[in-house]
């Protein structure tokens, strides 16, 4: 099997370095991708699934591959689409059929890199998605058998996103599209996420969904391939966004069991060792009856609580720390005036870190299925979707919160709507999602374009028709649901 692995290890190596060339590749190493490749199939004949690691030895870090195999011979179907993703953190590409199948995909992640700044930093992010795209791409179309005449379309996120992230995937795909002669579709990453489900279930037009990620956090009915209604979004920033915040202002890297997590994953991890009942963040929006949201708040409440337990624990040093009100320290972390090293000293942690992270999961919870319950009311009283049969699907990278996903089943269960999520590798961004909206848009005949001309990037954009201010004047009263969530106290929801 070793042998065999190294033959199509050095398969795809020779293909992608024969492969078509706009720009010289990036060689940072680090990409995940996934694939059905039917020209080394004979090599591998002796699995069905083969994992190979290559050493990259300018960079020594590693190179993982896995290849499903189905058949011997090459299947075309009537349509293919090479889906590009850089939105972001995360350098992705993906090859797509029309029937769903995803012959390739690549992926390359930078999150230790943003592990260690604290954050991402644009300009960062940018060189690496411009020192990766060429490889990422390449990989792609080599452990899918496809060549890039071969392709239907190029479908690529314009909006919305990080300026300079966006700026380079762009790029990339008009040069492409340009030299080969391919038709264009620019995406709209949350219409991407939101139509990910339709990929992997038969959901019919309309359902609900949510999407929750470190960028969004919405309410939408889902109407048509390009037909939405808006019930809600945060007003401040995303879920994804503020775990993220808390974590770093926890020192979570410096945790031995998180040190190698985003911060998100790190407070999940640390919650389920901890009692939220230690300490209480409140409820936003309380007297807000529509479908919108509002995370700030509890991140500032998060703040207060853990300057209040370093100082009494005597973990912190910084006179600028002691002299500044909660407020001030917030506003001095937003411009970067103070970086979070300034928080605990070098290898200390606050005794009650799992305490914290659980209470904070727990707010954020409690706040994404009580605004989504009344979404879901809303959607029944308006007739908007009909029961047996309706569905909500979470999506993006925070619907990967198994405590979230939990309490989102219990507003389910109790309202009879079928709850759908992807798999947590489609829920964080990925090339495949871009390809599949570029399947769907190509079956809907809508925004294919021949000619690019005047296609630019959008870092802000909105998705479908806004309606919330309709839902707020409903005024739906939310019932209070009491449950019980694995080993952890019951709540009210």
């Amino acid at each position: 099997m070793a042998s065999a692995s190294g033959k199509a290890e050095a398969e795809c190596a020779r293909v992608s370095a024969a492969g078509p060339s706009l720009t010289e590749p990036g060689s940072a190493p680090g990409a995940v991708f996934f694939s059905r490749h039917a020209s080394v199939q004979k090599i591998l004949a002796i699995s069905s699934v083969t994992r190979c690691t290559s050493n990259s030895v300018k960079h020594g870090r590693s190179v993982w591959l896995r290849s499903i195999f189905f058949n011997s011979v090459k299947y075309y179907p009537t349509k293919l689409v090479l889906g590009i993703e850089t939105s972001c953190d995360d350098t992705a590409a993906a090859v797509v059929d029309d029937t769903g199948k995803i012959l390739g995909e690549a992926l390359h992640s930078q999150n230790e890199v943003h592990l260690k700044t604290g954050g991402i930093i644009p300009p960062v992010a940018q060189q690496l998605h411009r020192e990766n795209i060429e490889r990422i791409v390449k990989e792609t179309l080599c452990v899918s058998g496809i060549s890039l005449n071969e392709l239907s379309a190029v479908a690529t996120t314009v909006k919305p996103g990080l300026a300079l992230s966006l700026g380079v995937g762009l790029e990339y795909s008009l040069k492409l599209v340009d030299k080969y002669k391919k038709p264009f579709i620019p995406i709209h990453h949350m219409e991407a996420h939101a139509l990910t489900i339709r990929l992997i279930n038969q959901v019919e037009f309309p359902f609900l969904v949510l999407l929750i990620s470190g960028g969004h956090c919405i309410l939408v009915v889902a109407q048509g391939v390009s037909d939405f209604l808006l019930l809600g979004q945060s007003v401040d920033i995303a879920p994804g966004d503020m775990l993220d915040k808390v974590a770093r202002r926890l020192s979570l890297t410096k945790h031995p069991e998180c040190c190698r997590m985003s911060g998100g994953k790190a407070i999940e991890h640390l919650a389920q060792q901890g009692n939220r009942l230690n300490y209480e963040l409140g409820a936003p929006m309380r007297h807000h009856p529509n479908c919108n949201f509002s995370f700030s708040g509890l991140h500032s409440n998060a703040t207060r609580i853990i300057m209040q337990k370093e100082k009494e624990e005597g973990i912190f040093q910084s006179k600028i720390y002691t002299n500044c009100t909660p407020d001030l320290w917030l506003y001095l972390q937003k411009t970067l005036l103070l970086t979070i090293s300034l928080g605990l000293q070098e290898g200390h942690l606050l005794s009650c870190v799992t305490d914290i992270a659980a209470a904070v999961q727990h707010a954020v919870a409690l706040h994404i299925a009580q605004r989504t319950h009344r979404a879901i009311l809303f959607c029944i009283k308006s007739g908007i979707l009909s029961q047996p049969n309706a569905t909500l699907v979470v999506s993006g990278g925070v619907a990967s919160n198994q405590y979230i996903r939990r309490a989102l089943q219990i507003v389910t269960d109790a309202t009879n709507f079928n709850l759908l999520c992807p798999p947590p590798r489609l829920c964080t961004d990925n090339g495949v999602m871009i390809a599949w909206n570029g399947i769907e848009r190509m079956r809907a005949g809508l925004g294919v374009l021949h000619s690019t001309d005047g296609i630019r990037y959008e870092p802000k954009a909105s998705l479908g028709i806004d309606i919330s201010e309709q839902v707020g004047e409903v005024s739906i009263k939310v019932p209070s649901l009491e449950v019980s969530l694995n080993e952890l106290s019951t709540i009210n929801l």
